[in-house]
């Protein structure tokens, strides 16, 4: 009983004070009711105060949708963007198998030795896309951590690229995170070319100077100039050939005054990456498998 009418006490209270509210504020409540009231009588009886006033209402109701579009939008770039780099794989994909098949068409109009292939080989790459996670560019032995491993089909020796050119080789896998050694890391090595020709040498990093990266035993007579890009070689089942690595910055004598050493600037930009694929090609373990019979003959 004594709780129910302290309960009573305190609501008499708060409605005691809501009326003294409304009693000191009763002359704007009484300006707000005319002006209402005011507003309502210029709608109902005049046409173009009517039309400004739906006019206006129409403007703010535009911004309003307009600034509501603009948050929907800010909050699905992510969703945007990683169909936008599932579509720039797929356009690359298509682009390094048409390239191939072209050059089979033009090896068909050569004859070599009396032999001429009889099909166009299948373009064996597909790819995940992934992100980065974990990233390092300044130490000597960089690597990189993406969000996608063994569930999604990723393995051990799969080449990594991005929208710019290529990144580097996984070389552990969890179950749903993988590791790769970028270009930036003096383990890395990748057989390559200048563009135009078919001549090669061995992309390494010397731990130095991470905007640069080197292309070593490049035959002496290979004619080049500084700005000339950089590809992925046939001599890989890591990478198909033709994906961008870098341009040519400068150039020296290696010690064996037969090869050249080019220093290359690579077309990926390791301190902005977000967003990478692995590149997948299930002959590669087979290729792998022959190549080790050989080798231990």
């Amino acid at each position: 009983m004594i709780l129910h009418s302290s309960f009573f006490i305190l609501h008499f209270q708060e409605m005691r004070q809501l009326i003294d509210f409304l009693v000191r504020k009763r002359h704007w409540l009484l300006f707000f009711l005319l002006e209402v009231v005011a507003f309502l009588l210029i709608y109902q009886n005049s046409t173009y105060q009517r039309t400004i006033l739906i006019s206006s209402a129409n403007v703010v109701t535009g911004h309003i949708a307009s600034l509501a579009g603009s948050v929907t939008s800010y909050f699905s770039l992510g969703e945007v963007n990683r169909e936008l780099t599932m579509r720039n794989g797929e356009l690359e994909m298509e682009v390094i198998a048409l390239r191939d098949e072209i050059e089979a068409l033009q090896a068909k109009e050569r004859p070599f030795m009396g032999f001429l292939p009889e099909s166009i080989e299948h373009f064996p790459y597909s790819f995940v896309a992934a992100k980065v996670v974990n990233n390092s560019v300044t130490h000597l032995s960089n690597y990189i951590t993406i969000n996608r491993g063994r569930k999604a089909g990723i393995e051990p020796d799969m080449g990594v690229v991005s929208d710019q050119g290529v990144v580097g080789i996984v070389t552990k896998v969890s179950d749903y995170f993988a590791v790769v050694m970028p270009m930036l890391n003096p383990k890395f090595g990748l057989s390559c070319k200048l563009a135009g020709n078919n001549y090669f040498g061995t992309l390494n990093w010397n731990g130095r100077d991470p905007r640069l990266v080197q292309l070593n035993e490049l035959p002496r007579h290979v004619e080049f100039e500084k700005g000339d890009t950089v590809v992925t070689s046939s001599y890989s089942g890591i990478f198909p050939p033709g994906i961008i690595v870098g341009t040519v910055v400068d150039a020296r004598r290696q010690h064996d005054d037969n090869f050249h050493a080019l220093d290359i600037a690579p077309s990926t930009d390791f301190q902005s990456l977000t967003n990478v694929r692995v590149l997948i090609n299930p002959m590669q373990a087979e290729q792998r498998r022959l190549e080790s019979e050989i080798k231990e003959r």
